[in-house]
């Protein structure tokens, strides 16, 4: 028998036998890492540990330390939870099961019985079970689809009947999961890859139930989901539990009812946003700031239609690439739409006259609302919707500039950032399979992109395959208070836009050249931004954002009156000030304004209206003790002018 030369990590080869596998491999490098090993990548692809290697392969193996082996372990815990509830429900038939960001989930058909939390521990159990089995996942590929095509249908298993046939042209594969007896106890029709076998799932728990659609297609089959989660530690598991629960105690839906910041009604439609007084004014400062910074920075401030002929979206190629998630209306036999993006508008206002090379860069900037078809099931609250308003910014430069604008943009996403203590990552989202314009404008974009950051000396990773349909972006994924992340801020380049729309500029030597365009977010979307705000905070706004930003409490009906002079006063220097003047004890007004998490609560009895001062309590600090009512005024604008720079602080008595 011939050899074959592996390579390994570090550059060196290793030779073995043909037809050694991953598992070889691991052996022969050492016993404890056969031991540990749970996949490998090979020449970039993740794939079972069994999987035969040959001649020339790159090879690397994954143990549970490795970040790509955590999904290993979900998809394959996936299969041991379908197996359970088969156990449980033997009617079950099951659908689709794949591995997500925080876990996994599987879809079932069980006719009759609508699954229940009771359930989820009986499923447990009964995964807990197939685990101690020790059943080892083997992957055999379908010699004769149409065989195993009637197989499953004469099951009843629909579903993976209809996935096989999506794939059979794809040389599909089974997953069986065998006993330690070689007997066959269980198959679904998978890719892999999957665990060597079930003893390396040392920690799961079953989370929620929900409804989807089959194929997410809601004229299909309504199916019952389980969500769940795996680990190979239990402390991990406890970690992302405690983490779990702490996100949803920042719910923002949660939130938003109890501090009365938005609701989404049904006259109204699904994932179109009522902002309430509260939340409106979280949004007017934001957009103060927003304006402030953008006037600053050179921005030009627009204001641009909600709808448009279609004939513009012709142009910008979004009918060809974005038709689904776009709303259509009928104008005098004329088709309009409402728009999706603002970046058409903005291009045609550059359009509009004919631009110098001296005039650019041209930086143009609108808070504008648009509006994209989402599928029911999959919005969330203020998060994921179908009205949302953009920071949205377009830039047109000359090529020499293109590197020094992308860093203002970074400069400016990392300015506004740290403003809220969040800190981000950055990805790199490259060519998609379906764009426009050509291949090397497509290249110069990600090359721009990559020189920008890198000069700036900005890390990031590579996110293969998600760009725009028209250009490459930068994404920054913003880290939460209790280490979450969201997708908000965006840098997109695009070479492409100014072709399709003609744009030029007129260059030194009386030339006229095409520029370059630059699409741009911070906040990302005024709803999303709102919601991520609101759980990063857990709805205790700093006070420059806080809806009310003092409460002033009397004591008694006689110390009212002064109550509102100082309520007035506040008002008049632009504070946001309330007096509660309920006939409750002080204690319960202390209580109801700590729930409503005020800033600050100023009391006042007798001692404060006779000496002019206040008693000054602080939602996160507790008392702080008396300051004359001025000196209060004056370090209460001073940390809403700095955005929360130097919180209020009252001098402590010293005892002689």
């Amino acid at each position: 028998m011939s050899n074959i030369r592996v390579q390994l990590p570090d550059g060196s080869y290793r030779e073995l036998p043909e037809g050694s596998t991953g598992y070889d491999l691991a052996q022969a490098i050492g016993p404890r890492l056969a031991k540990d090993s749970v996949a490998i990548v090979l020449n970039d692809e993740v794939r079972d540990l069994t999987t035969p290697l040959s001649d020339n392969d790159r090879i690397r193996i994954l143990t549970a330390k490795d970040p790509e082996a955590l999904e290993v372990l979900r998809h394959s815990s996936a299969h041991i939870l379908a197996q359970a509830v088969q156990r449980v429900f033997p009617g079950a038939k099951i659908a689709n099961g794949p591995a997500i960001e925080t876990g996994f989930y599987y879809d079932f058909d069980i006719p009759n019985h609508k699954l229940t939390p009771d359930d989820l521990e009986k499923i447990e159990a009964e995964m807990s079970r197939i685990v101690n089995e020790g059943q080892v996942f083997v992957r055999r590929n379908v010699e004769d689809v149409d065989r195993k095509l009637e197989e499953f249908m004469a099951e009843g298993e629909k579903y993976k009947a209809e996935n096989l046939n999506q794939y059979r042209d794809d040389n599909p594969t089974l997953y069986y999961c065998v006993d330690k007896n070689g007997q066959d106890v269980w198959s679904d029709f998978c890719r892999g890859p999957h665990l060597p076998n079930t003893g390396f799932i040392k920690a799961f728990k079953l989370l929620s139930l929900a409804g989807a659609y089959w194929k997410g297609d809601e004229k299909r089959e309504m199916l019952q989901r389980v969500y769940a989660t795996s680990f190979f530690d239990k402390k991990d598991l406890e970690a992302f539990l405690h983490q779990r629960a702490e996100a949803e105690k920042r719910d923002h839906r949660r939130i938003a009812k109890q501090l009365d910041l938005y609701s989404i009604e049904d006259e109204v439609g699904p994932g179109l946003i009522l902002w309430h007084p509260n939340m409106s004014i979280v949004r007017e400062e934001l957009e103060n700031y927003w304006r402030k910074e953008h006037h600053k920075r050179g921005y030009h401030l627009v204001y641009c239609p909600h709808i448009a002929k279609k004939d513009l979206w012709d142009i910008s190629g979004h009918t060809g690439f974005y038709m689904e998630n776009m709303f259509t209306l009928k104008v005098e036999e004329q088709d309009y739409i409402l728009k999706p993006m603002n970046c058409p508008f903005h291009v045609l206002i550059y359009r509009s006259q004919l631009r110098s090379y001296r005039d650019l860069p041209l930086r143009i900037g609108e808070l504008g609302t648009v509006y994209r078809y989402e599928k029911s099931g999959v919005m969330h609250g203020l998060t994921r919707v179908r009205g949302f308003t953009q920071d949205d910014a377009h830039l047109f430069c000359r090529p020499d500039q293109l590197t020094e604008e992308i860093k203002g943009i970074i400069q400016f996403i990392d300015d506004t950032l740290k403003l809220f203590g969040m800190t981000f990552t950055v990805e790199l989202s490259t060519r998609p399979e379906e764009y426009v314009g050509e291949l090397e404008n497509w290249e110069r974009a990600e090359n721009g992109l990559r020189d920008a950051m890198e000069s700036y000396g900005l890390e990031y990773e590579i996110n293969e395959g998600d760009g725009a349909f028209y250009g490459p972006k930068i994404d920054f994924k913003l880290k939460d208070a209790i280490g979450r992340t969201w997708q908000c801020a965006t840098v997109q380049l695009d070479f492409n836009f100014p072709i399709r729309f003609g744009l030029k500029y007129q260059d030194a030597d009386g030339s006229h050249k095409t520029p370059v365009m630059l699409h741009r977010v911070i906040f990302g979307s005024m709803e999303r931004f709102v919601g991520t705000l609101i759980e990063h905070y857990a709805g205790a706004f700093p006070t420059w954002l806080s809806p009310v930003q003092v409460a002033i409490l009397p004591i008694a009906d006689r110390h009212t009156e002064q109550a509102h002079a100082y309520a007035k006063a506040l008002i008049n220097l632009g504070v946001r000030a309330e007096v509660d003047e309920r006939n409750e004890g002080i204690g319960h007004k202390i209580r109801d304004a700590q729930l409503a998490k005020h800033p600050y609560m100023l009391i006042l009895g007798d001692k404060e209206t006779e000496s002019g001062s206040v008693a000054v309590r602080s939602r996160s600090r507790g008392d702080l003790g008396a300051l004359p009512f001025d000196t209060f005024q004056d370090k209460l604008l001073k940390e809403i002018h700095s955005h929360g720079q130097h919180e209020v602080e009252v001098p402590q008595k010293v005892e002689a």
